[in-house]
């Protein structure tokens, strides 16, 4: 069965409930050999449409990857975008906050890694973590020295996605297309490509004990997704 994307596209104003949407989905092609013909077709039509972005210079791509630990991000981006000029793209990758970026506003890191017009930026995770990694680790948010009034959990987490949202809208009106998307996965497929990493010598680099820790938290990231 052919997959087609819109099968899994959410459009604005609708609600997503992770628990209805399958972590896998049936194949779109039958071999490595028809993958790789598939994906040698596609990045030339990417790396073609780059070059035309790229010249006419009038609009920004975001792209962003959110997903739990193990989803694929950075294979989806290392595969994707393999047939891209570097000179028109650039990834960036966020997660925990450093000290210095505790410091600023919680848009402050992302948005200064924003594209220039005619490229393409790629963030591997994003914004997003403002509303994940620090609801799900609230000692994030204290250490954000934030005052007072600001750290009322029943209202910042509504105060950040309006500041999202608006920043998303200011970005569009001003020629920067964003396309976001949730690489999703099951519990138990996650544990065997952490697994994975630890066994499979060329992975090895892959693994941090870290991830291991946060799965104790799993469910309280599905609630915050």
């Amino acid at each position: 069965m052919k997959i087609n994307s819109n099968d899994f596209r959410v459009r604005q104003g609708e609600e997503v409930n992770l628990r209805k949407w399958p972590t896998k989905a049936g194949p779109v092609y039958t071999s490595k050999e028809e993958y790789q013909e598939l994906l040698g077709k596609h990045v030339a039509q990417l790396s073609s449409l780059q070059q035309l972005h790229y010249a006419s210079n009038r609009y920004a791509i975001l792209l962003i990857f959110q997903g739990m630990d193990g989803a694929g991000k950075d294979g989806a981006i290392q595969h994707v975008m393999s047939g891209v000029n570097p000179q028109g793209c650039q990834v960036f990758s966020f997660k925990h906050p450093a000290p210095d970026e505790l410091q600023h506003d919680f848009l402050w890191r992302t948005t200064r890694d924003l594209p220039e017009r005619g490229r393409i930026g790629i963030f591997n995770r994003s914004y997003y973590e403002e509303v994940l990694i620090v609801r799900v680790h609230p000692e994030i948010l204290r250490a954000e020295g934030l005052p007072d009034g600001s750290l009322d959990e029943k209202k910042v987490w509504r105060h950040r996605y309006r500041s999202i949202v608006n920043l998303e809208r200011h970005l569009h009106d001003n020629g920067t297309r964003i396309i976001k998307f949730f690489l999703h996965l099951s519990m138990e497929e996650q544990r065997k490509r952490l697994l994975e990493r630890i066994n499979a010598p060329e992975k090895n680099w892959k693994f941090n004990p870290a991830d291991i820790k946060e799965r104790k938290f799993w469910k309280r990231y599905m609630e915050a997704y």
